[in-house]
C-alpha cells in the first residue's frame, strides 16, 4: 500500500510538504453518498489517493472529514494520516481547507490540497506538480495546474500563504487568496487531463468510464443506497 514518507530526501530534501485532503462533502449530486469511498479496481477512491501521496513522499496528511465521516474512517485508518472533522461541512470547502490547514505542524514549508473524488491522480503527477513548485518564477507563492486553459487540482502554495489564510476571514481560502493575489499565482500549463478529472455526479462516472475505460464502482454496502 505504501506509507507516508516521513523525512524525506531526494526531491524533497530542502522543502517539507504538508498535504490536505478534503473529503468532507455529502454527494448530494451522487444520492448523498461519499464519492471518495467509490472503487476503481476494487480500491476506494480516498485510498487512491493517499497512496498517490505516500508515493510521492509527503511528509505529513491531514485528511478532513465532515459528511459520512464514521464510514469513511474505517477506510483510511491503518494509514498514517491525521484525521480531523469539519463540524459545519455544508459551510463549503473553505471551511475544510482551514481546518486542515490549522492541523498541519508548523515545520512544513509548502501546502498541496488535493480532493478526495480525482480518481486517476497518481504519484508521478503529485510529483510532477512539487517539481513544477520548486520550478516555479520568482515571487510566486502558488501554483495550480492549467489543463487547456481550465484550473485543475491538486494545489501547492507556500507556507507564507497557508499564514495568510488563516490569518484571514473565515471566508477566505485558497480561490480567493488567488484571485486578491494574481501577480503571485503561477499558473502551470500541462497537457495531463489527470488534474483535471473528478466525479460529481452518474454522469461524470459514465463519461470516464467512456473517455479512458476507467469503471467506477459502489462499495456492495452503498449499493442499496442508490
Amino acid at each position: 500500500m505504501g506509507c507516508i514518507l516521513k523525512g524525506g530526501g531526494g526531491l524533497y530534501s530542502r522543502i517539507a510538504v504538508g498535504s490536505i485532503l478534503l473529503a468532507a462533502g455529502s454527494g448530494s449530486r451522487m444520492g448523498n453518498r461519499p464519492k471518495s469511498l467509490l472503487e476503481l479496481g476494487g480500491i476506494a477512491l480516498i485510498r487512491r489517493q493517499i497512496i498517490a501521496l505516500s508515493g510521492a513522499g509527503v511528509d505529513e496528511l491531514v485528511v478532513v472529514l465532515g459528511h459520512h465521516a464514521e464510514r469513511i474512517a474505517l477506510a483510511v485508518q491503518e494509514f498514517p494520516v491525521t484525521v480531523v472533522h469539519n463540524p459545519d461541512p455544508d459551510a463549503g470547502q473553505v471551511s475544510s481547507l482551514r481546518i486542515g490547514l490549522q492541523a498541519l505542524s508548523p515545520k512544513i514549508d509548502t501546502v498541496l490540497v488535493a480532493l478526495a473524488d480525482q480518481p486517476l491522480i497518481n504519484s508521478q503527477d503529485i510529483n510532477d506538480l512539487i517539481g513544477a513548485y520548486k520550478k516555479r518564477p520568482a515571487g510566486t507563492l502558488v501554483v495550480q495546474p492549467e489543463v487547456d486553459g481550465q484550473p485543475g487540482n491538486p494545489v501547492m502554495f507556500s507556507g507564507e500563504v497557508r499564514e495568510q489564510i488563516l490569518a484571514g476571514e473565515a471566508r477566505l481560502g485558497c480561490k480567493q487568496w488567488q484571485a486578491a493575489h494574481p501577480e503571485q499565482v503561477h499558473r502551470w500549463a500541462t497537457t495531463n487531463q489527470r488534474y483535471r478529472t473528478d466525479v460529481d455526479t452518474p454522469e461524470d462516472i459514465e463519461a470516464l468510464a467512456t473517455r479512458t475505460g476507467h469503471r467506477l464502482r459502489w462499495p456492495t454496502d452503498l449499493l442499496s443506497e442508490a
